[in-house]
This record gives structure tokens, C-alpha cells and sequence, in this order.
């Protein structure tokens, strides 16, 4: 999973990209660092219609309080995130592409150092 976070966010930070593939690419790298804090403590990955937003929900269980404002942020975007992937073209903004990408990078921090302090024995 480190491995895709890293990629999605480096092909995230590509300024030639459209804005929308920016912002998907930005926010599947939060949701896959969101995926990893909830496997390092213990619980299953949804698999069912909504699961994003029980991926989300369930980092928060896992993380705390010191990630509640990254996954509201991400909670506001996923409904974004869908009209990109499904509806239309050139829904998202440069600005809002620049603010996933870097949110997106800090999150992953953020669930690295969590898993450092809460389970060393899964850093590589």
C-alpha cells in the first residue's frame, strides 16, 4: 500500500496533469493511506456500496482525534471525487488540486508516524 501512496502522490504532483486526474489521483492516495491505518490496527476494509465513506469513517476510529481534520477534508472531497471519475470533465479547480495534493501528502505523514508510535513492528 506504501508503494501506491507513494506513486498516486507522485503522479499527483504532476503540474501537466489535468486538474481533475490531479485531484482523484490526490485523494485515492488519502484513501489508500487511510486503508493502511485501519489494517495496522487491526480492523477489515469495507468492501460494500459507500465504502469510501466508511474507509474514512473508520481511520478516524483508528487514528483519533489528531486526524479529524484531514479526514473531513477528505469527506468533503469524495463527493467531488466522484462527479471526476464518473460525470464530467474540469470539475476540480488548480487551487483545489494543489490543496488535496498537499493534504494528501500530509495525511500520509501523519498515518506514518502514527504507525511508528502505535505499531513499529509494521515500518519496513
Amino acid at each position: 500500500m506504501r508503494a501506491v501512496v507513494a506513486r498516486d502522490l507522485e503522479d499527483a504532483a504532476v503540474q501537466e496533469l489535468s486538474d481533475d486526474r490531479r485531484f482523484a489521483t490526490a485523494y485515492n492516495a488519502a484513501l489508500q493511506s487511510a486503508k493502511m491505518a485501519i489494517l495496522c490496527a487491526g480492523f477489515q476494509l469495507a468492501s460494500t456500496l459507500g465504502h469510501h465513506r466508511l474507509t474514512f469513517e473508520a481511520a478516524r476510529l483508528a487514528l483519533g482525534a489528531s486526524a479529524a481534520g484531514h479526514l473531513d477534508f477528505f469527506e468533503a472531497c469524495r463527493r467531488k471525487r466522484n462527479v471526476i471519475d464518473y460525470d464530467h470533465a474540469s470539475v476540480a479547480t488548480h487551487t483545489e488540486a494543489e490543496e488535496i495534493v498537499a493534504e494528501a501528502k500530509d495525511f500520509f505523514e501523519l498515518v506514518e508516524r502514527w504507525i511508528a508510535a502505535s505499531h513499529p513492528k509494521l515500518i519496513p
